[in-house]
C-alpha cells in the first residue's frame, strides 16, 4: 500500500493540524475537501482500520467516541442535529475508516454526479446506528454485494426531503435549494 495514492489520501491529511478540525486521542475530525452538502466532516480513527468491513465488537466503544465528535462538529455548525446523518458507505472510495456527517441539504458544487447524490440518500449509506447494531447481533458487517452497490448508486434521481422525482442533477440541486428556507 502506497499512502501517496489518492485513495491513501485521508491517512496522509489527518495526521497534519491544519487539517484537524477537532481531534481525540481515539479519532480527528476534518471538513471534507470535497463536500456534497454545505456541512460534510469526516470523523477518522487513529486506529489503522481499513474500513466498516474489518470492524469487530470490540470497537464499539471507538464508533461510540467517533460518533460523539461527529455530535459536536455538528454542534458547531448552529445546525439541528436532525439536519444531518452519520453514517459509512457501503464501498468506500478512500482507505481508512471514516464516519460522514453529513447535512441534509446537499448544495454543494462539488455534487457533480448521481452516484454522489445516491451514496448518501440510499441504503449505500450505512446509519451510524446499524452498523453498532450489525455489530452486536453478527459480531462482523458482511459484505455487501457489488450487484446491490452498483443497483444502489445507478437508482432514479429524489428529493431526499420531499421524494420529488427528478430526472436531471441539475435539476434536484435546483429543487434541492427550495428546501433551504424550510
Amino acid at each position: 500500500m502506497t499512502t501517496g495514492s489518492w485513495s491513501h489520501a485521508l491517512i496522509r491529511d489527518m495526521k497534519l493540524p491544519a487539517n484537524q478540525f477537532m481531534r481525540t486521542e481515539a479519532a480527528v475530525v476534518m471538513r471534507d475537501k470535497y463536500p456534497k452538502a454545505r456541512h460534510h466532516f469526516l470523523v477518522i480513527p487513529w486506529a489503522d482500520i481499513d474500513s466498516v468491513y474489518q470492524l469487530s465488537p470490540a470497537d464499539i466503544p471507538l464508533l461510540h467516541e467517533m460518533r460523539l465528535l461527529g455530535v459536536n462538529a455538528i454542534e458547531t455548525t448552529g445546525q439541528s442535529h436532525d439536519r444531518f446523518r452519520l453514517g459509512f458507505h457501503m464501498k468506500p472510495s478512500m482507505h481508512r475508516l471514516h464516519l460522514h456527517v453529513i447535512s441534509q441539504d446537499f448544495v454543494s458544487d462539488r455534487l457533480r454526479y448521481k452516484e454522489h447524490f445516491n451514496s448518501f440518500v440510499t441504503e449505500f449509506f450505512m446509519p451510524f446506528e446499524s452498523i453498532v447494531l450489525e455489530l452486536q447481533d453478527k459480531g462482523r458487517i458482511e459484505r455487501r454485494s457489488q450487484e446491490l452497490i452498483e443497483h444502489l448508486l445507478r437508482l432514479p434521481l429524489a428529493c431526499n426531503q420531499c421524494a420529488f422525482p427528478c430526472s436531471t442533477l441539475p435539476q434536484l440541486k435546483k429543487h434541492l435549494e427550495s428546501h433551504l428556507d424550510s
